[in-house]
């Protein structure tokens, strides 16, 4: 494959679209090794939207409506970043139709909206955060026993974008559309987080609750978490979860997620205790990752780690230890991935397997909150 000889397209384009887009225009600023990429078209409803960005963005052409593209024989891989309840269809039409796929977690409303894409083509998950340098360093660390057996763990993925009780009763809150709420939104990421750094889920217990029950509906066309001003309207999915996990590996972990925390703003993170040490890292402080060990045992200091150019894809973007990388620089790390799949037949990243496994273990909360009881996932 040359370079710039990959036709690409946008299937939505809201504030991920953009993030997508921006993305593959920086991929070979980063990443000499990974075929570039041609701004094919760019689809969205929305009346105005789509050509707005590609007058803005240099797309070839652009269109209302997805379908257009599905048989474009410019288009060779899409980019999807619509709506969850839209994953399934979409996604299953792209795939059919040979093109490779890069779309936003949760991949549908359920495991089985995941499964129902099919085809022979490479498809990369929006689970970015297990893109973090940080983080895959923390893999490592893991993986050498530096800290040991891992016994517990607490991960975190606090936000309070929908804090206010006048937020816009958009999409998001409706169960046909937003599926099961704030775990196929964040619990989404807080599982796979868990599954790539401890390994598989063999059970788990879990309780969720709504906590704002009305909202306002919007006055229009909504783009993020805007206020609403209309009539009020009930919301059907989850406000909050809480759930307790037991590895395969015998760990046992909390995972919190809440999309009405005030005061926490994208509070995403993890605290790794092992036999020998712990492990703790906070996106919001990205390039840093708390250690403790050193055969000490009690009162044992925790070391803050700044990344260093050998962990993960740290060294694409800056040259020494202490700089700030961003959220959407995991993106990019996410598009060459993607773009690197494609060129050589393989997967790197997240793959649809892994939000399969994301979505059974959603599927499973779900259950277990309804019932109270413990539930084994088959990891088949």
């Amino acid at each position: 494959m040359t370079e710039g000889s990959l036709g690409v397209a946008v299937v939505g384009f809201g504030w991920m679209g953009r993030v997508h887009t921006q993305a593959y225009a920086r991929v070979a600023h980063h990443f000499a090794d990974v075929p570039g990429v041609r701004l094919v078209s760019v689809a969205d409803d929305v009346p105005g939207r789509a050509q707005a960005a590609a007058n803005r963005y240099g797309f070839g052409k652009s269109t209302e409506t997805w379908r257009d593209l599905v048989d474009d024989p410019e288009v060779e891989a899409v980019s999807i970043t619509v709506p969850n309840f839209l994953h399934r269809e979409i996604g299953a039409a792209f795939a059919e139709a040979g093109k490779h796929i890069w779309i936003e977690k949760p991949v549908g409303l359920s495991a089985d909206d995941a499964r129902a894409i099919v085809g022979d083509v490479q498809v990369t998950v929006g689970f970015n955060y297990r893109n973090a340098p940080a983080v895959e360093r923390a893999k490592d660390i893991i993986a050498s026993g530096e800290i040991g057996d891992v016994t517990h763990a607490r991960f975190r993925f606090l936000s309070d974008y929908a804090a206010h009780p006048d937020g816009a009763l958009s999409w998001r809150f409706e169960r046909a559309r937003g599926g099961n709420g704030v775990l196929g939104d964040l619990g989404a990421h807080g599982v796979d987080l868990v599954r790539y750094l401890l390994g598989e889920i063999d059970s788990l217990v879990a309780d969720t609750a709504i906590f704002i029950p009305e909202r306002p509906r919007p006055a229009r066309a909504t783009a993020g978490h805007e206020r609403g001003s209309g009539e009020p309207g009930p919301v059907e999915n989850e406000d909050y979860f809480g759930s307790l996990l037991r590895m395969a590996n015998g760990a046992r972990v909390t995972l919190d997620c809440s999309r009405v925390a005030v005061g926490e703003q994208n509070s995403y993170g993890f605290e790794i205790h092992g036999t020998k040490g712990a492990l703790y890292w906070d996106f919001r402080r990205m390039g840093e990752l708390g250690v403790a060990g050193g055969g000490d045992y009690q009162d044992e200091a925790v070391k803050v780690r700044f990344v260093l150019p050998g962990d993960g894809d740290f060294g694409a973007f800056q040259p020494g230890a202490g700089i700030p990388m961003g959220y959407d620089d995991l993106k990019v790390i996410e598009a060459a991935r993607f773009l690197r799949s494609i060129a050589e037949g393989k997967p790197y990243g997240a793959t649809l397997k892994d939000a399969i496994r994301s979505a059974e273990a959603l599927d499973a909360m779900e259950r277990s909150a309804q019932t109270g009881a413990w539930v084994k996932l088959q990891n088949k």
